[in-house]
Formats: structure tokens, sequence, C-alpha cells
């Protein structure tokens, strides 16, 4: 039998052993999407993001590094550099926001959270696709969201929880334009918020089967000193039969609103 040389194949399984974790690896540690995957097309040759998708992280808790607290489970932020740079007075609202999230926050109401709030909600969002437009229905409050491709924004100063969305392909990435928005907002359930002057910019690239990356640049000169960058990977819900349910926010709002008033009462 003829011996193996190990020295002579140590080239051989380094290679292999990199191509390997490139494969399964669809960022690089820094955070930005990396991949030789090449998405699938839709009929109309563009890449085919559709599916339902979900975020695994704790950003609805607060986009920043965060630590454990009742309910709250320790988290690694989704902001770049972990820094947001608010403008001092911007700061000390953001520091109110914190003191009274629990009864300011729009989520704590019901409110449509806007972008990019609603995409790291722990809720599941399905992206549905045709030519001229990307529709991304999200199960938080029955949310819809359509990105209208090569298209302008509307003119004027209109203000919409979830903004006015206006795409277009960029490669393998969906680069969408989102102004119009309203200053009820919050960005998570510690108080982070923008105002409706925010410009946001998103990239939502497929680098692999089953991993979506969303980049958003958020923009707004009377909160933010300068723009700012968050990253985060959505997964691609892949059991058998998966699909949006229902959450019907407002209805068990009143619900818990009556069965307090109903304690309330029984206690007099």
């Amino acid at each position: 039998m003829t011996s193996v040389n190990k020295t002579s194949l140590a080239p051989v399984v380094g290679m292999l052993v990199t191509v390997a974790m490139l494969a399964v690896a669809p960022v690089t540690p820094s955070g930005q999407a990396q991949t030789t995957y090449k998405a699938s097309r839709t009929q109309d040759g563009q890449p085919d993001l559709q599916g339902v998708w979900q975020a695994v992280n704790t950003a609805v808790w607060n986009i920043q590094d965060h630590s454990a607290a009742l309910g709250i489970p320790a988290g690694q932020g989704i902001v770049e550099g972990n820094e947001i740079p608010y403008l001092p007075l911007a700061l000390a609202r953001r520091q109110e926001n914190y003191r009274n999230r629990f009864t300011d926050d729009p989520e704590s109401k019901c409110f449509m959270v806007g972008t990019p709030r609603i995409n790291y909600m722990p809720h599941p969002l399905e992206i549905v696709q045709t030519p001229n437009q990307v529709t991304i229905l999200y199960e938080y409050v029955h949310t819809s969201r359509h990105i209208y491709l090569n298209s302008k924004h509307p003119e004027g100063k209109i203000q919409w929880f979830m903004g006015d969305s206006r795409g277009r392909w960029d490669g393998d990435s969906l680069v969408v334009d989102v102004v119009h928005f309203t200053d009820q907002n919050w960005l998570d359930r510690s108080g982070n918020y923008h105002s409706n002057e925010m410009h946001l910019i998103e990239r939502w690239t497929r680098t692999s089967p089953d991993h979506l990356w969303y980049e958003a640049t958020i923009e707004d000169p009377s909160v933010f000193a300068r723009p700012f960058k968050m990253r985060f990977p959505l997964y691609r819900r892949i059991e058998p039969n998966v699909q949006l349910l229902e959450y019907e926010c407002h209805t068990y709002l009143e619900l818990e609103k009556e069965r307090r008033a109903g304690v309330t009462a029984g206690d007099r």
C-alpha cells in the first residue's frame, strides 16, 4: 500500500477548511455582508428575497449593548461601533424617554413602530415581490409596507409611521430610500428615538439560502450629530407550513385594561 505524505496534504486540507468556513459564514467579523453566494432570480431577473424571515437578536430592548434585567436578556447591539451620536438636547430627551419607557414607548400603545425597528421586532415578516414593487408583510399589528421601485417620493411634509419607501436594485441588494416619518417613533424599548426629519437608507442582501443581511444608515440632523449605521442578519423560517399568524395588539391591550379595571373595582 502506498503511504500518504501528510505534509503534502496540509495545504489541501487547509483550503477545504477555508472553503467550508466561507460556505457557512455569510458575514465577515466586522459584520458586513460578504459572500460569493448568488441569489436565485425571480421571473423578471431580480434577486429573489421572498420568504418568511425573522431577526434573532435583542435589539427590540436596546439597539446598543446592554446588560440583563428582569424580563430583559443581555444583548449585543446592532449599532456600528455601539455609539449613537446624539446631539446634547436630543440626548436629554432620550434619557427622559428611558425614565418613562414603560408608559411612553409607542409599542406599549400598540402603534406601528416604523422602520427600521419593525425589522428586529420579535415577530416574523414575509417578503413578496413583483417587477414594480416589493411588499413586506409584518406579523406585528398587521403592518404592511410597500416599496415602490424606480419611482420618486411624493412631495410635501408628510408624516407616516412607516415612512415612504422607494427602492432600486444595486446588484444583489435591494436599496430602499425612506423619508416622510412621523416624530412619534422610537428605535427600541429603551427610548432611543428619531424625529420626523429622519432619512433612512436600507440595504437588503440575500447572502445564503437561509440568511438575509439588513443594513440601515440613519441620518437625522435634528437628533444626531452625524449619520450612523446598524446591521444584523435575518434568518429564513424553514419549518413546514410556516406562515404569519395573528398579533391583535389592540385587542390584547383593551382586554388588559378591562382586567385591571376589574381588579381595581374588586379591591374597593
